[in-house]
This record gives C-alpha cells, sequence and structure tokens, in this order.
C-alpha cells in the first residue's frame, strides 16, 4: 500500500522563527526573501552578496557567472547539526560539489553522501575522511564499488539484489564492509513525480510491500564480508511539509522490528535521506528543519519503544537545503523580443547551466540588478539560448518595462542541481562558480573554454 502524502490533505505543518538557514536581518528582507541571508540592495540598483557587488562580479569574471556564499553554506550546516545534535548529517553531493565545498561540509562537521567514483575521488583527493562517505546509486558500476571498498568507504547504500554478491566477492577475506539496505516505504511525496522516490513505480530501493527489502536483509547477514548496519530509505525531493517522514520513520521502524523478531538482529542505525524543500520564489517556504528534528525525533523515540527497540542512530542527507540558497546565478541580456501578447527576454545561459525548469517546470524569480529602473514592471518570459522550445528559464514574471540588451539579471536559491546536472550543448562551455565571502571574491571553478572541450574530441 502506497501512502500519498504531498501536498499535505490536512494542511501544512506549523513555521515557526526556526527555517532552514539563517534568518535575514536587513531592512529589505522581503525583497531578498529568498537570497542568502548576506543580500543587500544597493543605491545605484545593485545587489551584493557576502559583501561583493553582483555587477562588478558579472563584470571581473564575465556572464554567466554562479555566486556561492561561504558563510550561507556553513550556517545551514550548523543549523542542521544543531538540530539533530545525536544524528549524523551527511551532505548529499550531487546537489553540488567542488573541492572547497567538500572542504566547507567537512569543516562544519558533516560527511558526504555520493553515488559514483568520481565524487568519491574528488572528496577524497580533497582530504575528507572515506570512514565518514556514504556510498549510493542505484545501479553502481563496478568500479563505484571497487573504488568504495579500497578507499575504505564508510557504509555501501545497498539498492538491488546483484549488487549484493558484487560487493561480497569485492571485499578483501579479511575485511567487513559496513552495509545499508535502501527500502522503498511506499510513500510518495515530493515536489515533482520526477523526483518522487518513496513508492514502487520507480527505479530506487528494494519494496517493503512484495518483500524485496527483506529479502536482501536475509541474504547480506548470510554474507560473512558484509556487515548490514542499518535501513535506509529517500521518498523524495523538495518535500515542503514534515508528515512524510514522520510516516516513513514510522515503517522504517517497523521492518526494524521485523528484522529483530525474524533474524534475532537489533540494527543499530537508521538513515532517512534528505529532500527538504528549500524556497525558490517569494512566499514559498522552506522545510522547518527544528520543527522536522522534533517530529522525527518523537516518532522514532514512540516507535522504538512500542517494538521494544533501541533507539537506532539516525542519518539524514539534506543537499539543496545546504547548498541551493547559497547560489545565485548572474546572466546578461542578449535580446528582448516581443511576440504577441508575449515578452522574451534571452539571456546568455540557459539549459545548458540550468536544466530544472525543462526537467521539472521548476519556476524561479529573476532580479534585474546593475542600475535602478523606474519602469512600471511587466510579465515577461526570461528564455536561454539554446536551439530548443523548451529553453525557458523563468516564465510569467515580472521585470521592469524597459529591460534591454546588456542589463543584468540575478537568479537566487541556484546553487543546488544546475551546474551539477549542468551539459555542454551547444558547445557553450559551463559557467565558473565564485566563491563569496566578507567582501572578497575567488575562484573555485573556472569557466570551461572551448580548448577545454576540444580536447576530448581526438578524432578525425
Amino acid at each position: 500500500m502506497t501512502i500519498s502524502l504531498s501536498p499535505d490533505p490536512v494542511g501544512p505543518d506549523p513555521v515557526g522563527p526556526d527555517p532552514v538557514g539563517p534568518v535575514p536581518r536587513r531592512d529589505d528582507a522581503e525583497d531578498f526573501a529568498i537570497w542568502p541571508a548576506s543580500a543587500r540592495s544597493a543605491a545605484d540598483g545593485d545587489a551584493t552578496v557576502g559583501g561583493v557587488s553582483l555587477a562588478e562580479a558579472a563584470d571581473r569574471f564575465g556572464t554567466p557567472v554562479y555566486l556561492l556564499d561561504e558563510d550561507e553554506v556553513r550556517e545551514r550546516c550548523r543549523t542542521y547539526r544543531a538540530a539533530f545534535p545525536d544524528a549524523d548529517i551527511v551532505y548529499a553531493a550531487k546537489a553540488f560539489l567542488s573541492r572547497a565545498v567538500a572542504h566547507w561540509v567537512r569543516e562544519e562537521g558533516l560527511g558526504l553522501d555520493v553515488c559514483s567514483a568520481g565524487e568519491l575521488g574528488l572528496a577524497v583527493a580533497t582530504g575528507f575522511p572515506p570512514e565518514r562517505i556514504v556510498m549510493h546509486g542505484n545501479a553502481k558500476s563496478p568500479d563505484d564499488l571497487r573504488a568504495a571498498v579500497r578507499l575504505g568507504v564508510g557504509r555501501i547504500v545497498v539498492d538491488s539484489a546483484s549488487e549484493i554478491a558484487r560487493l561480497a566477492a569485492i571485499v578483501p577475506p579479511d575485511s567487513r564492509q559496513q552495509i545499508m539496505v535502501r527500502v522503498v516505504p511506499g510513500i510518495a511525496a515530493g515536489g515533482h513525480t520526477a523526483v518522487r522516490t518513496g513508492t514502487d513505480d520507480q527505479k530506487f530501493g528494494l519494496s517493503i510491500a512484495d518483500g524485496s527489502a527483506q529479502h536482501a536483509v536475509a541474504r547480506i547477514l548470510g554474507q560473512p564480508r558484509l556487515e548490514l548496519v542499518g535501513i535506509h530509505c529517500h521518498i523524495g525531493s523538495q518535500i515542503a511539509t514534515v508528515k512524510p517522514y514522520v510516516a516513513a520513520v514510522r515503517r522504517m521502524v517497523g521492518l526494524l522490528a521485523r528484522v529483530r523478531d525474524q533474524h534475532g538482529v537489533e540494527l543499530p542505525q537508521l538513515d532517512i535521506g534528505g529532500g527538504h524543500a528549500i524556497a525558490y520564489r517569494p512566499g514559498e517556504r522552506p522545510l522547518p528543519v527544528g520543527i522536522l528534528a522534533g517530529r522525527v525525533r518523537a516518532e522514532l523515540e514512540d516507535g522504538c519503544a512500542r517494538a521494544r527497540l533501541p533507539v537506532p542512530r539516525l542519518t539524514l542527507e539534506p543537499g539543496r537545503a545546504v547548498i541551493g540558497p547559497a547560489g545565485v546565478a548572474v546572466y546578461r541580456v542578449l535580446a528582448v523580443k516581443r511576440t504577441g501578447e508575449r515578452t522574451f527576454v534571452a539571456v546568455d545561459g540557459g539549459m545548458s547551466d540550468n536544466p530544472r525548469p525543462a526537467l521539472y517546470g521548476v519556476r524561479y524569480t529573476p532580479r534585474l540588478i546593475g542600475r535602478r529602473s523606474a519602469a512600471a514592471p511587466g510579465l515577461v518570459t526570461v528564455v536561454g539560448r539554446h536551439c530548443e522550445a523548451g529553453d525557458v528559464l523563468a516564465d510569467g514574471v515580472p521585470l521592469p518595462g524597459d529591460v534591454r540588451p546588456g542589463d543584468l539579471l540575478a537568479v537566487p536559491a541556484a546553487g543546488a542541481y544546475h551546474l551539477s546536472m549542468a551539459s555542454g550543448y551547444n558547445l557553450v562551455g559551463r559557467p565558473p562558480v565564485i566563491a563569496v565571502a566578507q567582501g572578497r571574491a575567488r575562484v573555485l571553478i573556472r569557466r570551461e573554454s572551448l580548448d577545454d572541450m576540444s580536447r576530448r574530441d581526438i578524432g578525425l
């Protein structure tokens, strides 16, 4: 049976003064409600993030350019650590990973969740302790698994029955690899059907309903080189209410009790994944991490007490909620076209650096920066430069009626699933990532050049 919990059928969870991340303290808090807490407006129509002028950054580094507020990332890590002091907080690298980000989250006491040998290799090369890394993936390659075992990854999350035998053959005879089983709890939650991963009709995990999860547990317990330490679930992404997580914990505790009853084993760990929502537009609210912590902790303790189980150590895997609100993308307007009743504002980026609107229909709130405008706002469609009609960054958004080529547009909440999903479409090249903090800007990832892309093309 599948429980559908998004949207919340009985109203939203209470939202208090404890959102994910720092609360802005500024005079223009309403205008910058979904921006990094350091964002400020300037007298000339510019905006600053981390004390750095966005217009000056665009001139210095070119456009498109992505700015990442280091202090915002660190503060969001601390918010999770404070809300869940007795849990493992594991940053989901798929949201966005670079050497600097791996360094920041390590310094703030978080672990790391990786999905490939590439993400794993980058993290370990920065000095990230492999024992604090969790490896995921519904179809891990042999190279992925070999790298995880060789480098000493803390936990590997098994996502299919075939991985069990493969792992058992890879692990050296004199060692044991800690394993978790990814379970499908039968809960539908998430901001879009493409990111709902808690039901049986998608590619991730092993089902409780058909017995696949229980069968995997039994097989792992029979492998002397594999140490089953817990169960895992991830129910979806951009989830704005607490209730789906509470329901998932209830079902996972039920499975822990069944494992105990059937095998005499009390598993010490429970991973409930991530997927915590952030605000992309004014008026949207993020998943309140303080309320999440209280409700999840209460359900876990009560459920374990009823089942006469010891309370397992909890793991959470926030990615978007840590990095998403810390990023701002800046584009330059290349053309303004009025067709019928619509106005199209074309910028110098698009689906090659942000495919999310094309994939999920995500809506953003771009802002004119770099100059003041007294023109009345009108609704426009902000589009990218790529050869697809679906290359739309923002549809039906208000911009000043005199927006023109050469203007700069800034898009907040751009830190997650933009550059991590970026492509080489039209050989445009991926934008640079610039860290900003305390008035200083430094390059984390340089702009991808035509020479970078040409080096891979070796045939003629």
